[in-house]
């Protein structure tokens, strides 16, 4: 199973992205559903990990916080992978992506190490976009260079799984894990 842990977005704030993702004039958007902060991509993992995962999950102490999504951005530089939208600085968002990588390790799940970079896809980006198709991409960047949105305040994480299709991901939710 195909697995990943997240902390799921408000109505309020997955519509304020949809509208704002409504203007992009190139890429392929990320369907409103899917909108979600990761913390941990697992991969496939098979499902004796995924209950020794789900345990350690459980016993995990963190306490509620707030959120807030600032500045949109493109992964990939000259070649734009992905367009997102970014979180303001957050330490407690960071010892919660920490406390999950402890819990991931105790239950024998060993990630690489990557830097954390918590974002919110709005959009992904065929291979080799012209030259016009990436000046509408810098002006629409331009537009929205005080994006940013009121914090609202995280109370839980879950695991998903995700199921590829050819029109993209369809993910749903396994567990919930609520912070207190």
């Amino acid at each position: 199973m195909r697995i990943f842990l997240a902390i799921d977005l408000p109505e309020q704030v997955v519509d304020t992205l949809s509208t704002i993702q409504s203007f992009l004039p190139v890429g392929r958007p990320v369907d409103a559903h899917n909108f979600h902060l990761t913390l941990a991509f697992l991969g496939e993992q098979h499902d004796e990990l995924i209950e020794e995962i789900h345990h350690s999950l459980q016993l995990l102490s963190a306490h509620p916080f707030e959120l807030e999504l600032a500045g949109l951005d493109i992964f990939g530089g000259n070649e734009p992978k992905i367009l997102y939208a970014g979180v303001t600085k957050n330490e407690a968002l960071a010892s919660l992506h920490k406390k999950i990588r402890g819990a991931l390790h105790a239950s024998g799940l060993q990630l690489s190490r990557e830097r954390f970079h918590p974002h919110v896809t709005l959009a992904r980006f065929k291979r080799g976009l012209s030259h016009k198709e990436l000046e509408r991409l810098r002006s629409y960047l331009f537009g929205h260079l005080n994006f940013k949105l009121d914090a609202f305040t995280v109370s839980h994480f879950s695991l998903y799984r995700s199921t590829l299709h050819r029109d993209g991901a369809i993910h749903e939710e396994l567990s919930r894990y609520p912070l207190i």
